[in-house]
């Protein structure tokens, strides 16, 4: 598939261009499949991009304890800095995320590198099953890569808090947008303790960017048009969130490739909002 009407397509990779990079010095390959029962390190382990890094995403690069909520909350610099520093991520390489689901984990990845700063990152087009699909070259070799230095310089500005969304409702520069599918943004359905939606949200169901029985991201043309059926212009800031900041920050990463140049990820999301009895919640 042909990279083609994005206004940013240097945030996606194809596998072709990624099969030329591979063994470059410059260029960092990242998998970042995830299980919740601890077995993705295995799934690596059986076969991956040759050259990849495993990096466990909800390890690395989440914090540790936290509030009684069940919200996925960036962890701090150090952590992140550390973890990128092992996985052979420093100051000057270019990374390639992929996993094999919906590339909502690298997504989250790529958020979590760009709240500290680190923007020369791509998310493989297609992911996991479109390399395996295409017949690529496979490895079960596992290589510790040389440690570099990753530098954290943080971006409040795309990572906002529980506070910070509480300030911008009613604001008419920015747009809140509710990445979930529409059961959970209509308050049919949901984990947290109460059902429902932040007050003026926008729902931009994250599912419906992809292509069709495939793990491509949808074309420029169709995303344009759902975005302007959604009524979500430009020229305004937009605030993207879901259940825990995944599909929320892969809903950030296609507004970014469409152009879209101030986009933040609401870090806490419905698992905290949802669970505030004092935050307003629409229905």
């Amino acid at each position: 598939m042909l990279l083609t009407g994005f206004a940013r397509p240097e945030l996606l990779a194809s596998t072709e261009w990624l099969a030329e990079q591979i063994g470059k010095p410059e260029v960092r390959i990242l998998d970042v499949r995830w299980r919740p029962d601890g077995s993705a390190r295995d799934v690596f382990s059986a076969g991956h991009v040759p050259g990849a890094v495993y990096l466990d995403w909800r390890r690395d690069l989440i914090a540790e304890g936290g509030d009684a909520t069940n919200a996925i909350l960036l962890a701090p610099p150090d952590q992140v800095a550390a973890s990128l520093s092992a996985a052979g991520v420093g100051d000057g390489t270019t990374t390639v995320l992929y996993d094999d689901t919906l590339n909502l984990y690298a997504a989250r990845t790529w958020w979590s590198m760009l709240a500290y700063g680190f923007g020369s990152t791509r998310l493989l087009d297609g992911g996991w099953p479109a390399w395996l699909a295409e017949g690529r070259p496979v490895s079960n070799a596992v290589v510790p890569p040389a440690q570099v230095a990753f530098t954290p310089r943080a971006n409040s500005r795309i990572r906002l808090t529980t506070a910070d969304v509480r300030g911008l409702l009613g604001s008419g520069d920015t747009l809140i947008l509710d990445a979930r599918a529409p059961a959970e943004y209509r308050g049919l359905e949901g984990n947290a303790r109460r059902l429902g939606h932040i007050p003026g949200a926008i729902n931009v169901p994250v599912g419906a960017m992809r292509r069709e029985g495939s793990q491509h991201v949808r074309d420029a043309a169709g995303i344009r048009d759902m975005l302007l059926r959604a009524n979500v212009p430009r020229g305004r800031r937009m605030v993207c969130y879901d259940g825990s900041g995944v599909a929320a920050a892969k809903l950030a990463f296609v507004l970014a490739l469409m152009g879209y140049d101030d986009v933040a990820v609401y870090d806490g999301g419905w698992a905290e909002w949802g669970d505030r009895l004092d935050l307003p919640v629409d229905r």
